[in-house]
């Protein structure tokens, strides 16, 4: 596949924080809506690497990305994001990101807890959100998502693996893996849940997980399809892990070319 003919990268001040935002102009761009990447938990705008710009041709939809604050190029943050971290990105920072990029109506597509932003975020701004794709998403703090991440902790002790992440968030490495670890295995965090949040979600919604996800079961999908408010479906990708875009990129392109565009 051709990948996006052009790309543009900006940063735009939103709450005192310099947001770093990189946009993808397909070829034959179908309609003004475009579509907006929430990265997951360890992620920033790099890390989506060329999913983005393939996403933008097969589509024809233009596709934007932001790091958000305290990740990747964007500023860096002082102190751990609150236990309310997720509700904040959805009902604070993205709707001010989007305002300042003079986006009205959008799509969505959120991987892992960028999931999560994206069905906060859909149901705050139900009259200007089209549609939202979760991938991986967690739905609820679920006991393979605290073993997922206490391995990762392990992990990331090595030189090896935090260097690979350090490539991406550079002096801010240290405070990307605590705001994930620390915060995601606080006994405040232990009953966060999106429970409540599902069924402000009026728009279309498909929720993507692949069966071996190491950081959440189907049940994930199974609650974000069964308590939202609009049309949703659920697709379930065998012998895939937590990263379906990278893992089954074909199969992923396809979803998004169905949902996006019919």
């Amino acid at each position: 596949m051709t990948l996006a003919n052009s790309s543009s990268e900006q940063f735009i001040t939103v709450h005192n924080a310099s947001i770093y935002v990189k946009t993808w102009t397909p070829q034959n761009v179908l309609d003004s809506v475009p579509i907006i990447l929430l990265h997951d938990s360890l992620g920033c705008t790099e890390m989506w690497r060329d999913f983005p710009a393939l996403l933008a041709e097969k589509t024809g939809r233009v596709v934007s990305s932001y790091d958000r604050w305290g990740f990747g190029k964007s500023s860096e943050r002082n102190g751990l994001p609150s236990v309310q971290f997720i509700s904040e990105e959805g009902e604070t920072h993205l709707p001010a990101i989007l305002n300042s990029l003079g986006i009205n109506k959008f799509f969505l597509f959120g991987h892992s807890v960028g999931g999560a932003m994206a069905v906060v975020t859909a149901g705050v701004l139900k009259d200007r959100c089209l549609g939202i794709i979760t991938e991986s998403a967690q739905a609820f703090v679920e006991d393979r998502t605290r073993e997922g991440i206490s391995k990762a902790q392990i992990d990331f002790a090595d030189v090896t693996m935090f260097s690979r992440l350090k490539k991406y968030h550079g002096e801010k490495t240290p405070w990307v893996l605590d705001a994930w670890i620390k915060v995601w295995l606080s006994s405040e965090f232990s009953q966060w849940s999106l429970r409540s949040d599902l069924p402000k979600v009026h728009c279309p919604v498909m929720a993507i997980h692949g069966d071996s996800d190491e950081y959440g079961s189907v049940k994930f999908p199974e609650m974000i399809s069964s308590l939202a408010a609009g049309h949703t479906e659920m697709q379930i990708i065998p012998s895939c892990g937590h990263v379906p875009h990278r893992e089954k990129p074909e199969v992923i392109l396809n979803l998004c070319a169905r949902f996006y565009v019919s």
